[in-house]
């Protein structure tokens, strides 16, 4: 078992409370700008996708500069502003293709029973995409978890405040001695994003079985 220090402990426990915490804020969201993007066309939807995935492409250190201009340093909550917004075009993109791949044709069948659009949405909608929000929102929790370059330009890096794995893997790389104990942190971090897509692979394969009958 690896003997972690106190600091270390405070690192995960950080970076596994800052992805949770981005992840699911972030998912209400996800899921509204995926379901427009894959039913509804109307002018400046390309624009929309664009500005959804630029995190993908902006350098990080760019998109943490454009929050810190926008927002000033936050502290605790930039980081999970930060993360949030880097991981939400991977939870957006799973889940819009899992709804572009419904067939409209139950929907009709459920309206034609008189429920209502809402209705249909999450009785109908959001359990045919459950792979794609699952897969979605591992994404967008990995992403979370392992961002370094946004989060640290956006809150810097404060132990015990913002200093996440990555943050302290980076520091304890540029000081003597510190290597061991960025190692630890390096299995630690492999380990955790390791169990989350295991997870996930099981929750989905559960998912599509009771709702595609696979």
């Amino acid at each position: 078992m690896l003997d972690l220090s106190p600091d270390e402990w405070i690192a995960i426990r950080l970076s596994l409370k800052i992805a949770l915490v981005a992840t699911v804020v972030a998912l209400p969201l996800g899921i509204a700008v995926a379901w427009l993007l894959a039913r509804k066309n109307f002018w400046g939807k390309a624009l929309l996708d664009g500005l959804v995935h630029m995190p993908l492409v902006l350098p990080p250190v760019v998109t943490g500069y454009l929050l810190l201009i926008s927002f000033g340093r936050r502290g605790p909550i930039g980081a999970f502003l930060a993360c949030g917004v880097m991981g939400f075009p991977l939870l957006v993109r799973p889940i819009r293709l899992a709804i572009e791949a419904i067939d409209r044709k139950l929907e009709d069948a459920a309206a034609t029973l008189g429920a209502d659009r809402l209705w249909i949405f999450l009785t109908v909608t959001l359990p045919l995409a459950m792979p794609g929000l699952i897969a979605g929102m591992v994404l967008c929790f990995a992403k979370a978890l392992g961002e370094f370059g946004a989060t640290i330009t956006f809150v810097s890096n404060i132990p015990g405040e913002t200093q996440t794995i990555s943050a302290a893997i980076y520091t304890l790389t540029q000081v003597p001695g510190g290597d061991a104990a960025a190692g630890r942190l390096v299995l630690v971090a492999i380990a955790i994003s390791l169990a989350a897509l295991v997870v996930a692979e099981w929750l989905a394969r559960r998912a599509g079985t009771r709702f595609h009958g696979e």
